[in-house]
């Protein structure tokens, strides 16, 4: 349960009032919870959605974003930001890069970059509530979430400390391989073959682009791919 804890408490503004001493073991052992997390956060916003049910769809949709958005503390879109700046203003240079993914400030581009995507989210979420297509909204944080733990299992994590490091270095292997190969089989059951590939090829552009530009990914590149991945599967599936 020390492993859900750390998850619940990395991923997550929900507080953690259980007591544990983590080991590095048990950090990378918490990659085991992150499809669960995003099942926790699925099943949040679609109870908001239904206790928000009397609202104009609009109005709904973006109560329900802005509680996505607390939830998680505004942690991916924050990574979202720092990799859209360091892919305008690092000119290809990975030095550079990753200078401007550690510096706190956001440039214009990133703004843009935010913008748009809290936009096309709020115009999909209105869209989905208006056909009651909301088990949508419960499966994108899942596959969100799954998409880290592609990146972790297919990509070389460059930060050599931290947190995400200890993570990357324990990581039980197998058993989020059956994980994710398991999630993603229920994505396609529920949500069909297009939403999933929107998500599939939304992962590969980032490892792409990933090892081109910086040599592998970083917590900041993990965070952006949850923001891509869940706008994506919205996409794809009203597509």
């Amino acid at each position: 349960m020390n492993s859900f804890f750390i998850a619940l408490q990395f991923l997550t503004i929900i507080p953690v009032t259980h007591s544990y001493i983590s080991n590095d073991k048990q950090l990378g052992h918490s990659s085991l919870f992150y499809p669960v997390i995003g099942l926790i956060i699925g099943s949040l916003l679609v109870v908001s959605t239904l206790c928000l049910s009397t609202l104009p769809n609009q109005i709904q949709a973006v109560l329900v974003l802005i509680f996505w958005v607390i939830l998680t503390g505004g942690l991916h879109l924050d990574g979202l930001a720092d990799c859209a700046d360091a892919w305008v203003g690092g000119l290809e240079s990975k030095k550079r890069s990753l200078e401007i993914m550690k510096d706190p400030a956001a440039g214009p581009i990133a703004v843009v970059i935010l913008v748009l995507v809290l936009l096309l989210k709020w115009s999909m979420i209105s869209q989905l509530i208006e056909q009651n297509s909301i088990e949508v909204i419960l499966l994108a944080p899942v596959l969100g979430r799954v998409s880290i733990i592609i990146l972790m299992l297919t990509t070389h994590y460059i930060r050599s400390d931290g947190m995400g490091k200890k993570i990357v270095d324990n990581l039980p292997h197998s058993g989020l391989k059956g994980l994710s190969l398991f999630c993603l089989l229920l994505g396609v059951y529920y949500l069909g073959f297009l939403a999933m590939s929107f998500m599939l090829v939304i992962v590969s552009i980032i490892i792409y682009q990933s090892k081109k530009r910086l040599g592998g990914v970083t917590g900041d590149v993990y965070g952006a791919s949850v923001e891509l991945v869940e706008t994506g599967i919205l996409f794809g599936y009203i597509l």
